[in-house]
């Protein structure tokens, strides 16, 4: 496992909220030689997405885009930390999976078949206590890991509202022990499963 390479991906408006604690809590488990770099959304200055794919000038990537990708194609493994606001990912997250669309179609990219057999991951923090309420976040990530041919680790969740209340969460504290141990299939849509 050393070889790996973790990018944890920050989408909170919260520095030090309760899903960056909780994904903390489990990049702890990481064996020593594991790379670890953490970006936070928030402090990027990430403009919205551009959708440039039928013109012909096209979309020219910023400074803080272009780190991002680096650092995302530099990844083995990629970890969206992002609490689930209105039952979904959050805005900063939403706005860094869309610039993917942009470095799928960039002149020249190879961002697809370089993110293909990769692994997503989620961690999210979330005010209720009814897991299923975060199924729309789930499904999001798995699917862009499925649209990606690239692996799904899932998705660890935790309850919290007020900040460092995630804590307390001790079905959360246990799963964070050995959230990245699990096996991580490659990621299908529900009509290739049973294809």
């Amino acid at each position: 496992m050393t070889d790996r390479s973790f990018l944890f991906v920050l989408g909170s408006s919260r520095s030090d909220g309760n899903t960056e604690i909780l994904a903390r809590a489990a990049a702890e488990q990481l064996p020593a030689g594991v790379r670890r770099r953490w970006i936070d959304l928030a402090g990027l200055a990430l403009p919205d997405f551009q959708d440039g794919r039928h013109e012909r000038e096209g979309w020219t990537a910023g400074e803080s885009e272009e780190t991002l990708r680096q650092a995302t194609l530099e990844a083995t493994d990629v970890v969206i930390a992002s609490p689930l606001y209105w039952y979904a990912l959050s805005a900063h997250t939403k706005r860094y999976l869309d610039h993917w669309s942009g470095w799928l179609t960039a002149p020249g990219s190879d961002f697809k078949q370089r993110m293909a057999g990769r692994t997503l991951w989620g961690v999210t923090a979330m005010a209720d206590h009814d897991e299923t309420r975060a199924a729309g976040l789930v499904t999001s990530l798995h699917h862009t890991a499925a649209y990606m041919r690239m692996r799904f680790g899932g998705v660890l969740l935790g309850n919290g509202s007020r900040p460092g209340q995630v804590r307390d969460d001790e079905r959360a504290t246990i799963r964070a022990k050995t959230f990245f141990e699990q096996d991580a299939p490659l990621a299908r849509f529900p009509h290739e499963e049973t294809a």
